[in-house]
């Protein structure tokens, strides 16, 4: 099959979320397939394996809003956020040449960000025809796969809903509230529009059919290289002691939030029993919120970092205090891929089959959250135990090897 991927990052290196499940799908997806990748990237790509495993590769600068465009665009603009962060006229002409001078089986939009290209398709599919062919066989032969990451629009409300019981009604709380009201419409459209819709769990299914119960929605999970994430191929970093560690990337509100919250009101509950436990933050980016962070002795922010797995191999407990947030956590298998103790919130584990004390601890207030991490601390044996069922567990059932097939299924059903 013909493949046209529309990706919102450049997926290499595939080092977050979005990059790693795109990455891994088209490596996948190319050892049998045609491959053709259209991406944003802010400088030309360097030399990496996607140069062989797809036929072609063109890049698009995107073009950042001020922050004040951005506000007269939260009130004024039909549009959400999220749909106009990478709309490119320049993305938009690469998109309609290929369109003309290729005949794609696939055309995959890898998120919500992409999805207005995805809205235009229909039409530029039309105006792309071969003189040869009619447009109903040229439609009916392109396959539309709309990749929803998030239910982006309850990721929205709940992040809402996290800013007005905490602070009640501030910048955050109104722009999620107004962002949620507009993706409602906005995610229904393209789901609408496209001939496959995944989702990355159940939950987030559940979520997209209640945009419209007409929808039919394929669940494809994310995955993880479980090879490269395992305990027994890198050393540990040198970490203080009792060290507990969060990995993500830090300008990410709901990555800002959990980290605010367990510095805020989990650590020093930790430190009443353990005083030298230690919070490690590590990620790209850190969000000026964390600046207040930095004075605390007994926390570290990172920044970003070449390989985040020494890091989780040396945690006596690997913490996930997400309070807001949507899809399945990539954090969250990779951890568990490298067998590490791990705690997190029940919203941190959203989407995988798992069970508090087999795979991992699940706590969801400041006091069971410190419990947890003391319990993993004075008994690590326990959690050498939990981490050997995660582990376990991840490879059974999320190696990538096992993922990409399932994006096959769809294509074919």
């Amino acid at each position: 099959m013909r493949f046209l991927f529309l990706t919102p990052q450049y997926p290499y290196p595939p080092h977050k979320g979005t990059t790693l499940r795109n990455y891994h799908v088209i490596a996948g997806l190319a050892a049998r397939h045609t491959i053709d990748l259209l991406s944003f990237s802010d400088a030309p790509p360097s030399p990496s394996p996607l140069d062989r495993l797809c036929r072609r590769i063109a890049t698009v600068r995107s073009r950042p809003r001020s922050n004040y465009r951005r506000a007269i665009d939260t009130l004024l603009s039909p549009w959400p956020d999220m749909g106009l962060r990478l709309w490119s006229m320049d993305y938009a002409r690469q998109l309609q040449a290929w369109l003309a001078d290729g005949e794609y089986d696939v055309i995959q939009i890898e998120g919500i960000e992409l999805a207005r290209y995805g809205l235009t398709l229909t039409h530029a599919l039309a105006r792309s025809l071969s003189r040869s062919r009619t447009a109903a066989n040229r439609r009916g032969s392109t396959l539309v796969v709309f990749d929803d990451h998030n239910a982006e629009y309850l990721l929205q409300q709940r992040i809402a809903q996290i800013e007005l019981e905490a602070q009640g009604w501030n910048a955050g709380a109104l722009y999620s509230s107004l962002q949620a009201r507009k993706l409602r419409g906005f995610e229904r459209r393209i789901c609408c529009c496209a001939d496959r819709v995944v989702a990355v769990s159940d939950a987030d299914a559940d979520a997209i059919w209640q945009l419209d119960p007409s929808l039919k929605v394929q669940v494809v999970p994310n995955g993880v290289d479980t090879i490269f994430n395992q305990r027994e191929s890198v050393e540990p970093i040198d970490l203080p002691p009792h060290a507990l560690v969060f990995t993500g990337t830090m300008d990410f509100r709901p990555n800002v939030d959990a980290v605010l919250w367990f510095a805020r009101e989990v650590l020093p509950l930790v430190r009443w029993t353990i005083p030298d436990a230690h919070f490690v933050i590590v990620g790209q980016r850190p969000h000026a919120r964390l600046n207040g962070l930095r004075a605390e002795p007994s926390i570290t922010i990172t920044g970003a970092v070449e390989d985040t797995r020494p890091y989780i191999a040396a945690a006596a407990a690997y913490v996930i205090p997400l309070r807001m947030g949507g899809g399945t956590r990539l954090k969250l298998l990779e951890a568990m891929s490298m067998a590490a103790p791990i705690v997190s919130t029940t919203l941190g584990a959203e989407g995988f089959p798992i069970e508090h004390g087999r795979e991992l601890l699940l706590a969801d207030n400041p006091g069971s959250f410190a419990r947890s991490i003391v319990d993993l601390i004075q008994y690590p044996e326990r959690g050498q135990a939990l981490g050997r069922v995660a582990r376990s567990f991840v490879v059974e059932r999320y190696d990538w090897q096992q993922i990409v097939p399932k994006f096959e299924e769809v294509y074919q059903s």
